[in-house]
């Protein structure tokens, strides 16, 4: 895929968090005019606050953004919401594309965090820009976040699966490279993961040991589409 260099505004969404805070300054560093958007900076991409007068004048819109949880419910609230809002904004800004960091193999599982993403995708593929979608292997720096979220008792319940841990960084870079593609290429799809293929179970021990922690990491069978 042909790229195209030219500076370009671009906004993007979550831009304080785990990607974003990579890809503001990869974006910088490429010479493009960056719109870092975060609640903490008074947008807010769920209730759509603040989101008109930031996105003014951005050509690409680039959404990181997670949600506060990791149920299914809320989660797929938030990003429904969050895509349908970006669409409407992006829209009424003359925006040409948006790009959305999304999950390797989400499509195969029906429930959880993964649905929400899903949910995500197909909102977003919904409005009227071309959306460029760039899947990733689970983050290394995200292992910790979800033994948090699934400790209950002293017990993590860590999803049977194998990954391909990769580096937020990484995945960011991606992301910057999709954004400067010359044709937006609405609803084509890159992977991107990192060199070897682990369980999800055996990474998430290893950090625990790492730390001392006295937290059993417990298998959880999801259910998959065939």
């Amino acid at each position: 895929m042909q790229t195209d260099n030219t500076s370009q505004r671009i906004a993007v969404t979550g831009a304080t968090g785990r990607v974003g805070s990579h890809l503001v300054e990869i974006l910088e560093q490429r010479g493009h005019d960056v719109v870092p958007i975060a609640r903490s900076k008074g947008v807010d991409v769920v209730s759509g606050e603040g989101l008109d007068e930031v996105l003014a004048g951005a050509e690409t819109i680039i959404d990181t953004a997670t949600g506060p949880s990791p149920d299914q419910e809320e989660a797929t609230a938030f990003f429904t919401a969050s895509a349908r809002n970006l669409q409407r904004a992006g829209a009424a800004a003359g925006a040409k594309r948006i790009v959305v960091v999304s999950i390797i193999g989400i499509d195969k599982f029906q429930g959880g965090y993964n649905a929400a993403k899903v949910a995500q995708e197909q909102t977003l593929l919904e409005g009227p820009l071309p959306v460029r979608i760039v899947r990733a292997a689970q983050f290394h720096e995200f292992v910790d976040q979800l033994v948090g979220w699934t400790i209950q008792d002293g017990v993590a319940h860590v999803p049977e699966m194998r990954t391909q841990p990769v580096a937020a960084r990484v995945v960011a870079e991606a992301l910057a490279d999709a954004a400067e593609e010359r044709e937006a290429g609405n609803g084509r799809i890159t992977e991107v993961a990192g060199p070897r293929e682990e369980r999800l179970a055996e990474v998430a021990a290893a950090l625990v040991a790492s730390r001392g922690d006295s937290v059993e990491i417990r298998e959880e069978r999801q259910s998959v589409l065939v």
